[in-house]
C-alpha cells in the first residue's frame, strides 16, 4: 500500500498556531497539513509543547494565535469524529471492557442496536475477545491500552489523536501494540496524529515526522518516511529505517548539546 502522505487533500490544517500561558510562550507559528488516512508523528525535546499542540488539535485547549481546522471546520471545542487516546488509558474503573468501549458511542447518541453491533467488533479488532466482562483492574497495561484504543475506534473517527499511547507499558508490549495499530490502520485507514518520545516508533509508524525544536518551539523539519508498505518486523531491519532514525536523532541531539553548552557557559 503506498503512503497516503502524497495525497493532496488535507484532513487537518494548522495555520500560524501559537500557544502561550501568560508570558510563557510554548510554541509559535506552527503550520501543518495532515492528509486523509495519513499517519503523522510529532517528536521533539521534553517541554516543547507536543502534547499541548495535540490537545489544541482536539479542541481541549484553545490556541493563543492562529487556527486549526478539521475538514474545514474550525476547532474551538472538541469536534464530533475526533478521538483521543491518552497515555494513561483513561478507562472508567467501574465499567467493564464492553461498557468502556461503548462509552463514546453512547455520548454520540448511537442506538442500542448500533452499540450492540459495534462494540463486539472493535473488541475483537484489538484482540480483547473473551474479556468483554472484565474490569480494568483485571487487565494488564497492554490490555487496558487496547481497550482505550477500541473505545476511540468504535466511533469510527475521522481523526485519531494519540498522546504517547504506548509509553505506560513495557518494551515488549509496546512493540506488540505498535504492530497491532499498524495492522488496524491497514484494515481501517484513518488520519492519525501521535506524539511520541520514541524516534523508532515515529519512524516505524509515521508517514511523516514533524520535528519541533526551539523555545518557543516551531516546526524545525518535516521528515518524509519513505519506507515501503505494509510495515512489519522486517521494517526494523531496513537500511532506510536506520538512516531515518539517525537523521531525526541527530537533529534532536544537536539542540540538546547546544542547550547543555549554554548551561555550562
Amino acid at each position: 500500500m503506498p503512503s497516503p502522505a502524497t495525497k493532496p487533500d488535507a484532513r487537518i490544517g494548522v495555520r500560524g498556531a501559537g500557544k502561550s500561558y501568560g508570558n510563557l510562550e510554548v510554541f509559535r507559528n506552527i503550520n501543518l497539513e495532515v492528509g486523509d488516512a495519513e499517519i503523522v508523528a510529532i517528536v521533539g525535546p521534553s517541554g516543547c509543547g507536543k502534547t499541548t499542540l495535540l490537545r489544541c488539535i482536539d479542541g481541549l485547549i484553545p490556541l493563543s494565535s492562529g487556527e486549526i481546522a478539521v475538514e474545514g471546520e474550525r476547532v474551538d471545542h472538541p469536534l464530533p469524529g475526533v478521538a483521543m487516546v491518552f497515555q494513561h488509558f483513561g478507562l472508567f474503573p467501574w465499567k467493564t471492557v464492553s461498557a468502556n468501549v461503548a462509552y463514546g458511542l453512547r455520548l454520540a447518541g448511537a442506538s442500542k442496536a448500533e452499540i450492540a453491533e459495534r462494540v463486539p467488533y472493535f473488541i475483537k479488532l484489538v484482540g480483547l475477545a473473551g474479556f468483554e466482562n472484565a474490569f480494568p483492574y483485571q487487565l494488564s497495561g497492554g490490555m487496558q491500552q487496547r481497550c482505550g484504543l477500541a473505545r476511540a475506534l468504535a466511533i469510527e473517527p475521522r481523526v485519531l489523536l494519540m498522546d504517547e499511547p504506548f509509553a505506560a507499558v513495557d518494551a515488549q508490549t509496546r512493540e506488540i501494540l505498535q504492530f497491532e495499530l499498524i495492522r488496524i490502520w491497514e484494515m481501517r485507514p484513518t488520519t492519525m496524529v501521535f506524539v511520541t518520545h520514541s524516534i523508532e516508533e515515529a519512524v516505524l509508524m509515521g508517514h511523516r515526522i514533524v520535528v519541533l525544536k526551539g523555545w518557543p518551539s516551531s516546526v524545525h523539519e518535516i521528515v518524509e518516511v519513505d519506507l515501503p508498505h505494509p510495515r512489519g518486523r522486517s521494517t526494523l531491519a531496513h537500511p532506510r529505517f536506520a538512516a531515518l532514525r539517525e537523521h531525526v536523532w541527530s537533529t534532536l541531539m544537536d539542540e540538546a548539546k547546544a542547550a547543555e553548552l549554554e548551561l555550562q557557559t
